[in-house]
């Protein structure tokens, strides 16, 4: 379902504009369809077509995601593991300080080597509908006041159902449009859209390494831009929209966290309208990629930041509860197929 299905079945009940908006917003803020307002009560407001046909509506909302179970970290985050309509499951992650993080495809096709959803490829898009609906579902939790779209998925591989959800927040959502983040690996469409957009979110790029070879190994099926063509390109959008690019770094130990990496982010970086996001790697013991120790953390953010390089560490949330991209559904469909396996074993 996209936003467009929504407004069409309301436009179909008999709802004009107006009335469209108010049932809207009420969806999107976790409350039931029918909630009226202090001065203005559903009945004084709805036509009576429209209030009979909001209970089959609101089936059809609430059939878009259903949580299948809560991890709740102790950094005051919690990792949902939520299913869709079809039954495929995708993660959407309360962060602290009002955020949430939703995920824009079941699954990755960008393959990037360090991340455990785009092992299992790209098996369908999310649709604007549902990435929505898991923003109004984590509304019935908690307040939700900046989203990001940096769970499952390459939001630039669904542009169009991201930029429908994206538009739809930042206007009747009620979100600023600073805090709508948009994180991609880099796609020329999105530098491209954006700019033409009337909600334009902020925007957060996976760099991971200064050297172009090394990103083809990282992020194999990524677009073919080098680091130094990400970074204009996100300077020039950074100085339109009037806020700074997040340049993702997800650390990996013996990998991308030598000196050289580090005087290579100087040069990129430097002077430039920009935060550089560093992400100790959410390892496994039996990971090939590990996280570098916390003393080489400490010291990689000092020299950045001592030499005019914004530099923050961002520690994925749910760590305890290993709520790395894509480990929760991983371990989730593992548990699937194996019942499937002992139901039909002889």
């Amino acid at each position: 379902m996209r936003i467009s299905d929504i407004h069409q079945h309301l436009a179909d009940l008999g709802a004009l504009p107006v009335h469209r908006g108010r049932v809207v917003r009420a969806w999107l803020q976790g409350k039931p369809l029918d909630a009226g307002t202090r001065r203005q009560h559903t009945e004084n407001f709805l036509p009576l077509s429209v209030r009979d046909g909001l209970p089959a509506l609101a089936e059809q909302l609430d059939a878009l995601v259903r949580l299948d179970s809560e991890h709740p970290g102790t950094d005051g985050s919690a990792r949902l593991l939520v299913t869709l309509g079809d039954g495929q499951m995708v993660e959407s992650v309360l962060l602290p300080r009002d955020g949430l993080c939703v995920s824009t495809q079941v699954g990755c096709a960008v393959g990037c080597v360090f991340c455990m959803t785009g092992k299992s490829g790209l098996l369908r898009q999310v649709g604007s509908a549902e990435i929505v609906a898991q923003v109004a579902l984590a509304r019935r939790f908690r307040p939700v006041k900046k989203v990001v779209f940096m769970g499952m998925g390459e939001p630039a591989h669904n542009l169009e159902n991201v930029l429908e959800a994206i538009d739809l927040l930042g206007t009747d959502g009620g979100i600023g449009h600073k805090n709508l983040v948009f994180s991609t690996v880099g796609d020329m469409r999105v530098f491209e859209r954006l700019p033409r957009e009337r909600v334009k979110p902020a925007l957060a790029l996976s760099l991971h390494t200064t050297r172009a070879d090394l990103r083809e190994q990282l992020l194999p099926k990524a677009p073919r831009i080098t680091p130094d063509e990400l970074v204009e390109l996100g300077e020039g959008y950074a100085r339109n929209i009037g806020y700074p690019i997040q340049y993702q770094w997800t650390l990996l130990k013996g990998i991308n966290d030598s000196q050289d990496e580090m005087d290579g982010i100087l040069r990129l970086l430097k002077g430039k309208y920009a935060v550089l996001n560093l992400i100790p790697y959410n390892s496994l013991d039996a990971d090939e990629y590990q996280r570098p120790d916390g003393d080489r953390i400490v010291q990689i953010v000092r020299y950045l930041h001592s030499r005019g390089v914004l530099t923050k560490v961002r520690n994925s949330a749910g760590q305890d509860v290993e709520g790395g991209c894509g480990q929760l559904r991983a371990r989730a469909v593992e548990l699937v197929n194996t019942r499937r396996l002992h139901r039909t074993a002889p």
